[in-house]
C-alpha cells in the first residue's frame, strides 16, 4: 500500500471514529476526531490534487474549529 492510500483511510477511520463519537455525545472528542479527519482529507486532497476535496474539507475543517472555540 501507497502512502497515499494509507493516508486515505487513515482520515476515514479518524473521520468514522469521530462521526461515532457524535453519535454517542462524546463531547468533546467528536469535535477533535472530526477536526483531526477533516485535517488528514484536506492534505489527501492536497496530494491527489483535488480541489473539491481541499474545498470541502477547509470548509468543514473551519466549521468544526469555530465549534470547538465556541
Amino acid at each position: 500500500m501507497n502512502s497515499i492510500t494509507v493516508l486515505k483511510w487513515t482520515a476515514t477511520l479518524v473521520t468514522l471514529c469521530g462521526a461515532l463519537a457524535t453519535s454517542l455525545r462524546i463531547d468533546p472528542l467528536n469535535l477533535y476526531l472530526l477536526n483531526a479527519g477533516s485535517a488528514l482529507f484536506l492534505l489527501w486532497g492536497f496530494k491527489i490534487r483535488d480541489r473539491a476535496m481541499v474545498v470541502v474539507n477547509l470548509g468543514m475543517l473551519l466549521i468544526y474549529l469555530y465549534g470547538s472555540m465556541t
